[in-house]
């Protein structure tokens, strides 16, 4: 593996844990939690698919083959949140109306 297909990795798996980070999938690393943030979520996964757009026709096979996996991933999960929120709507707040959970296009 030469040394951009190495960074190429490193940064599409940066994003990809920042991602799986905001699903509450993994740890934050500063505070040791669960941290789950949809909105930041989906700004990750929004940007590994610029990268896969951007590069089309520049990437090795192998190097197609990761990213597309990232994504998917990712996607898959996202998907999986948004349906534990439209199943378990978040009890309202007193004083507060019920709110419908959010819906967001992949």
């Amino acid at each position: 593996m030469d040394k951009d297909e190495l960074l190429f990795q490193s940064l599409t798996a940066m994003l990809h844990g920042a991602a799986m980070q905001g699903l509450g999938k993994t740890l934050n690393p500063v505070s040791g939690k669960i941290e789950r943030d949809l909105g930041q979520a989906r700004i990750y996964i929004d940007l590994l698919e610029v990268i896969r757009t951007k590069t089309k026709g520049n990437l090795a096979e192998n190097e197609k083959k990761f990213l597309d996996q990232l994504i998917t991933e990712c996607q898959l999960n996202y998907v999986d949140e948004i349906n534990k929120d439209a199943k378990n709507p978040p009890e309202p707040q007193d004083g507060e109306k019920s709110k419908e959970p959010p819906t967001q296009e992949l």
